[in-house]
């Protein structure tokens, strides 16, 4: 439901901004980012409430609130109101995303965890991938309203299937005081830097966005300080001992912020400038979904042989080349000469990311902070793709209302892909630097008879 929410909304934004009168780009903006912004300020606190008080009880708290925040998003009447649900449902899914992995990694035996971890992350990946030809098949059928509606019968039965199936899991060693101070500041940073980024290209440098921004990094910087010298934060410094989990979250950053600019924009591209119904321009990104839903899983697996830097290294840089294809789309263009190449190259690279990306995560922090490594990845991703749905538009020039003037969101739609095929290659050039591979790593113990230890050791 988060992830196919996530996406799904994107291709509505079109027909949301003419029913309510949107203006310009940052009002759309805000529909998706202030669920992002909840999502990824939250997630910490989630996975260490998890840790304290049940991974399952969580989850389950997190999917009954995402349900009832997106009520209150078919609901809405107004662009501000919508927000503001959007908003809270961001809170349910932050309580629902990093338990759904811990009780993975908790649940599974290590044997199978890869795998488990790989299966997650394709279906989380084809349900972001689907979400725009879903969103675009009921924009058109009927309304953008159906959209949230769709999240209540699964909903239903997600409480009554972990209800009864998923055992409970905690960390008897988690810390008794919630880190409260640090939400707050988490919250305040990405709120102030959120807005100032957005509402620069609607408003200009005013003094207003300048005093929140700065207010942001203010915030940030103080809650950096709170939790290295705090006796119980919510993100713990010893987390970031491994190397490996550091590094794989820095590639997180560069594929996550790729990936959310793209979908945010390209949906919303093909409806302007290229004259497509929200049901084509969802439909245009179905070979992603089928790339992820064939080749995810066997990504998986196939990282648990060799190591995760191969795929890690080669996979975002195969994601940089469909998007760098992406700038031949033009107004006018048919599909199979220009937008299908540029999806499936795309879908080809995510296929071999994702997977091995999570589980280096996961398996780099250690079994005893699952929670606190799914909540770490799941805020890292989340803010990368935050700040690149505020940032790169208004970086490509996608300010005002130019996003309704079909040249000018071309010229601006291009720019957009050339930025974030930058992020992708990054993403892979630092995963050649950064990542190793724990079964490369122990041969040469295992041919010494010794055994390597630390939080690495569990090979993927």
């Amino acid at each position: 439901m988060a992830f196919l929410d996530s996406t799904a909304v994107n291709v509505a934004l079109p027909t949301i901004g003419r029913e309510f009168g949107a203006s310009s780009l940052s009002g759309l903006q805000w529909v998706v980012n202030g669920y992002m912004l909840t999502l990824a300020a939250f997630i910490l606190l989630s996975g260490s409430l998890g840790d304290r008080y049940g991974r399952r009880r969580l989850f389950l708290l997190g999917v009954v609130w995402f349900a009832v925040a997106s009520a209150l998003c078919a609901g809405a009447v107004t662009l501000p109101m919508l927000v503001v649900a959007r908003i809270a449902q961001g809170v349910g899914a932050a309580l629902l995303t990093p338990g759904s992995l811990a009780l993975i990694e908790a649940s599974f035996r290590r044997a199978d965890r890869a795998a488990a971890i790989g299966a997650w992350s394709g279906l989380t990946g084809i349900a972001t991938a689907v979400g725009p030809f879903l969103g675009g098949w009921l924009v058109d059928a009927g309304s953008w309203r159906a959209i949230f509606l769709l999240n209540l019968p699964p909903a239903v039965a997600v409480v009554v299937v972990a209800r009864r199936r998923v055992a409970e899991s905690r960390n008897p060693d988690a810390a008794r005081r919630l880190d409260l101070v640090g939400t707050v500041l988490a919250v305040a940073g990405l709120g102030g830097l959120t807005y100032a980024l957005i509402e620069a290209g609607a408003r200009g440098s005013s003094p207003v966005v300048l005093a929140t921004g700065v207010t942001g990094l203010a915030a940030l910087g103080a809650f950096v300080a709170v939790e290295r010298t705090g006796s119980h934060p919510m993100l713990p410094p010893r987390v970031f001992a491994s190397p490996q989990f550091t590094a794989a979250n820095l590639v997180t950053v560069t594929v996550y912020a790729a990936l959310g600019a793209v979908f945010f924009l390209l949906v919303i591209y093909l409806q302007v400038a290229l004259g497509y119904s929200a049901l084509r321009a969802g439909a245009a990104t179905l070979p992603v979904t089928a790339l992820m839903l064939v080749l995810s899983a066997g990504s998986g697996r196939l990282a648990q042989r060799i190591g995760p830097r191969t795929q890690m290294s080669v996979g975002p840089v195969v994601m940089a080349g469909g998007l760098l294809l992406m700038i031949r789309i033009d107004p006018g263009d048919g599909y199979l000469a220009t937008v299908l190449p540029s999806v499936v190259v795309l879908g080809l690279g995510l296929a071999t990311t994702v997977a091995p990306l999570t589980a280096t995560a996961l398996a780099a922090a250690g079994e005893r902070y699952a929670g606190v490594a799914s909540g770490v990845n799941n805020t890292v991703a989340r803010t990368a793709q935050l700040a690149a749905v505020a940032v790169i538009p208004l970086a490509a020039g996608l300010t005002g209302d130019t996003y309704a003037d079909p040249t000018a969101f071309a010229a601006g739609f291009h720019t957009a892909m050339l930025i974030t095929a930058g992020l992708a290659a990054g993403g892979g050039v630092l995963a050649v630097v950064t990542i190793r591979d724990p079964l490369a790593d122990r041969a040469p113990s295992a041919r010494s008879g010794h055994h390597q230890c630390g939080v690495d050791a569990p090979p993927l």
